[in-house]
């Protein structure tokens, strides 16, 4: 009796699969390091979770060729201690998809954000482009839509509300072409721009492909803050290179007169968890200089 009930549920299960696309998927990824590192004011070691999170997601059909997508995600501190706050909310929203393409509402990263693709060879490390550059930024009291792509092309456009009478509307515009996973185009490459996005306008252009198995990229940047009206412009430059299980990639970023460059592997010893080692520096002219040295573990699951 019970085998044929656990055949029944079972068949259910499938039948709501099937209707429902992928109602729920449980994701996430855990990322430590242990670093020696000096922040300016001396050097010391520590354990740090480099943007550790676990979420749900899932997508439901509808009717008209409308599917309902959504997104809650938190980011944890695996280092932290135990009565700290450790867990933060990251992407969280609701949504629908079509043949008009998507619309969501919530918090979400901003179009000039999502324009880097998989840019940064050292996100969420010592080393992200965050450290130079303005407009890294996920905000609250967002629409967001995005274009069916078109020829290789999409079109996203972020509006942050102003949330309040002193509040000031936001925008976020980014052009993308092709594929920043590089599998189903040769390259990838995006324009964007910030209008008073936390206190910035910034603007963007990167282009990334493959040259003789390297992936190579370019970046520039132009960033001005809301209340001074100072214009600071950058540039980056990386390169990545496979060999076997491994991945060697280098990073150089500036910012005016500050400049950065990092160097790091990575080591593949399961589908979805590596270890890896890299190292971080960046010189600034009005303040002290900073390095890192890390190794590590990530899984994603």
């Amino acid at each position: 009796m019970f085998a044929k009930k656990a055949v029944v549920v079972a068949m259910l299960l499938g039948l709501v699969g099937a209707a429902q696309a992928d109602p729920l998927t449980v994701y996430g990824k855990i990322n430590v390091t242990a670093q020696s590192s000096d922040d300016g004011a001396g050097r010391f070691s520590e354990l740090k979770s480099n943007a550790s999170r676990f979420g749900v997601k899932g997508d439901y059909k509808l009717e008209d060729d409308l599917t309902l997508i959504y997104q809650l995600e938190w980011e944890v501190d695996l280092t932290d201690e135990a009565n700290e706050k450790n867990i933060k909310a990251r992407e969280q929203f609701i949504g629908l998809t079509g043949s008009f393409g998507t619309l969501k509402a919530g918090r979400t990263d901003t179009a000039l954000k999502m324009s880097q693709g998989k840019m940064d060879l050292f996100n969420d490390y010592e080393g992200d482009i965050r450290t130079l550059w303005k407009g890294e930024n996920r905000m609250s009291n967002t629409l967001a839509y995005i274009t069916p792509k078109f020829a290789g092309f999409s079109l996203m456009v972020t509006h942050i509300m102003e949330d309040s009478e002193k509040g000031q509307d936001g925008q976020s515009v980014a052009l993308m072409y092709g594929d920043d996973s590089l599998k189903d185009s040769p390259i990838f490459a995006s324009v964007s721009m910030d209008n008073d996005v936390n206190g910035y306008d910034s603007s963007r252009l990167f282009v990334q492909g493959k040259v003789a198995g390297i992936k190579l990229g370019a970046g520039l940047q132009q960033q001005e803050v809301m209340t001074g009206g100072t214009k600071e412009d950058g540039y980056l430059l990386n390169a990545a290179y496979p060999l076997k299980k491994f991945e060697l990639k280098a990073q150089y970023q500036t910012l005016e007169d500050h400049d950065g460059y990092s160097l790091g592997a990575d080591y593949k010893i399961g589908k979805e968890t590596k270890l890896f080692a890299w190292y971080s520096t960046f010189d600034f002219y009005n303040k002290a200089d900073t390095d890192y040295l890390a190794v590590g573990i990530e899984h994603k699951f």
